[in-house]
């Protein structure tokens, strides 16, 4: 098993390789330097999770060189830089480099930068209040008459509606949560959840005519784009759904559909995946998504992604991944507008093409 490379190391051989592979001219624009710069590094606090079932940690940024270990889904680990790898893949070359030693690559890491606790709230508005998780997850518990039974692991990032607070298990103040699907009430430690303000979804230009509005989605190049009139006022990469090989369980096509519709339905926090109640951190239970803009009557939406940072590439089963922040700028920008203390709001809105 060959040793890690040091960042010198590294950047030196990555040099040399330049030069003697003839690498295509992706990898001659990515020239291979720290991001960011060396002596501005990540805060030594910077931790990563993994958000797949394992990961392998590699020798150097490339997929081909030697593996020293696999780390386990909702592991932490420490990161103290940040690589563009000469070596990609094209469609996303960021690498990590550990604290520890070795390379990991960023697709199915959840970077969480700002982990922190919160003070309590002294009372939770009628209706409830929006609030994400700060801390790497929280594992989340059911009272039941004599006992406390354990259920999801709501993790960074995710948006949840606080509905009461209550003496937890440990005696300290808890937050009971409403599932807006399942309408079952689950509790975590208060600190561990940060209470959204009213202004952090306030709507984005909303004296911009209701027809000027539009949203682009490129199925070819992963990208949205978001225009006022003929101004393209906002543009990111997303992952898009991957085509499935034959008939599907529900009988819906896990593909993007391409066409005209309109963003119909806005959910802040959304419960998906199989809709189960259940304790395995292995279960295909989503809970909280952020940021949810349906606009397909399958159910295909906008929305936020905590599970994987592998945007520019098909990953979805039909929904368009976004970074959370990015998908909180379409929910505030795009029609209906949502309030913040709307659970869902339903309306014809803003035109989306998918091409």
């Amino acid at each position: 098993m060959g040793a890690p490379l040091s960042r010198r190391e590294f950047l030196k051989f990555s040099t040399l390789a330049l030069g003697s592979l003839g690498l295509s001219s992706l990898a001659a624009r990515t020239l291979p330097r720290p991001w960011p710069p060396a002596e501005n590094p990540p805060p030594q606090r910077m931790v990563g999770r993994v958000t797949t079932g394992w990961i392998n940690v590699y020798a150097a940024p490339h997929f081909g060189s030697p593996k020293l270990e696999s780390i386990l889904r909702d592991k932490l680990v420490g990161i103290d830089e940040e690589f563009i790898s000469p070596f990609g893949p094209a469609y996303n070359p960021r690498w990590y480099h550990l604290r520890r030693g070795g390379f990991i690559h960023s697709a199915y890491i959840q970077r969480v930068e700002d982990q922190h606790f919160n003070p309590p709230l002294s009372q939770i508005p009628e209706g409830g209040q929006l609030g994400e998780i700060t801390v790497a997850y929280s594992d989340s518990y059911r009272k039941l008459r004599r006992s406390w039974e354990r259920l999801y692991r709501l993790y960074y990032g995710s948006v949840h509606w606080i509905t009461h607070l209550l003496e937890g298990p440990d005696g300290k103040p808890w937050y009971g949560l409403t599932d807006e699907l399942l309408h079952v009430q689950y509790c975590v430690p208060a600190n561990h959840v940060r209470p959204i303000l009213a202004e952090e979804v306030a709507p984005i230009s909303p004296d911009v005519g209701f027809e000027k509005k539009r949203i682009y989605v490129s199925i070819a190049e992963q990208k949205l784009t978001a225009y006022e009139g003929e101004q393209a006022v906002f543009e990111t990469l997303v992952s898009t759904g991957i085509p499935s090989d034959g008939p599907t369980l529900n009988g819906i096509p896990t593909h993007t559909p391409d066409g005209q519709f309109r963003i119909s339905v806005k959910v802040p926090a959304k419960h998906m995946g199989d809709g189960n109640l259940t304790g395995d951190p292995e279960a295909y239970e989503l809970l909280g998504v952020p940021w949810v803009s349906f606009f397909h009557v399958t159910g295909v939406a906008f929305h936020g992604t905590y599970w994987h940072d592998n945007f520019g590439r098909k990953m979805s089963h039909g929904c368009v991944n976004m970074r959370n922040a990015d998908a909180l700028w379409i929910y505030r920008w795009s029609q209906p507008i949502a309030g913040a203390g709307d659970w869902n709001i339903k309306g014809a809105g803003t035109v989306v093409i998918v091409q």
